[in-house]
């Protein structure tokens, strides 16, 4: 009996986790590429956002969303007072919409066209009272070396210290590669997913600043005077060494017998 437990348990573990939905057709109301950004952003928001963040964006709690258009279930949070810096970000990585409430959201393709993109973030930024603004998008003066610091303290243990991603409780923390200046600056600020929030006081804006300059460097390493295996850390780097110390060990052993045969 115990062994038959111990086998159910070791295949649970080993299960697959259930894969992500696919993300629901993108519905563009008739007419909706006329009148201002605003009402655009309204028209666009109902139909494809309201059935998981409300009419007016006040959030729908789990299992009680109706399907809407998109036929997914309500279940998202309320927009009110995240300004456009949430929005811009959540549309331009392709992290919304989501397949279903409740999977991890995924950089994938942006699914709005840019005009799309600024109508929706218009409109949520007007959903409640005021709100945090889209952040530069240039990577500015930063410190590399200081970002390196802060991105170990803060950002390493679930991204690896070159931002190649990880696996945490519950999540994968994405890698960095294709993350653009003001993508890091927002979810530094926002904390999607798992990932927590960092305000001014945990990372200061000249932080924020030398922390994007170092995840730009880390995009496209030099790699001078190595081989980059992958830039994924120390850890494979230390396997390459193992395998040719024991190529290089099984080689003497094979010569200093051959030696001692003859």
């Amino acid at each position: 009996m115990r062994r038959r437990l111990a086998i159910l348990a070791g295949l649970l573990v080993l299960a697959p986790a259930p894969a992500a939905a696919d993300p629901p057709p993108i519905v563009r109301p008739i007419g909706s590429e006329q009148g201002t950004p605003q009402q655009r952003g309204s028209e666009l928001f109902a139909a494809n956002c309201a059935t998981c963040h409300g009419s007016r964006g006040e959030g729908v709690k789990p299992g009680r969303g109706a399907l809407g258009a998109t036929g997914v279930a309500g279940a998202g949070p309320s927009l009110l007072g995240v300004g456009a810096l949430a929005p811009d970000f959540y549309l331009t990585t392709g992290y919304m919409p989501l397949g279903r409430p409740g999977d991890q959201p995924v950089r994938a393709r942006q699914r709005f066209h840019a005009d799309e993109v600024r109508a929706l973030t218009t409109y949520v930024a007007s959903l409640g009272r005021g709100g945090p603004a889209i952040p530069p998008s240039a990577v500015g003066e930063g410190n590399v070396a200081r970002g390196l610091e802060s991105f170990s303290q803060h950002c390493a243990g679930c991204h690896q210290v070159v931002g190649q991603g990880g696996v945490v409780t519950g999540a994968k923390a994405p890698p960095l590669q294709h993350a653009t200046p003001r993508q890091v600056r927002e979810a530094v600020r926002i904390g999607p997913y798992v990932m927590p929030r960092f305000s001014t006081r945990a990372i200061s804006a000249a932080e924020l600043d030398d922390l994007v300059a170092y995840v730009h460097d880390a995009q496209a390493p030099k790699d001078a005077g190595g081989w980059g295996i992958n830039h994924i850390g120390p850890f494979p780097e230390g396997i390459v060494t193992w395998l040719m110390g024991m190529v290089v060990l099984v080689a003497s052993c094979v010569l200093i017998g051959s030696r001692l045969r003859s």
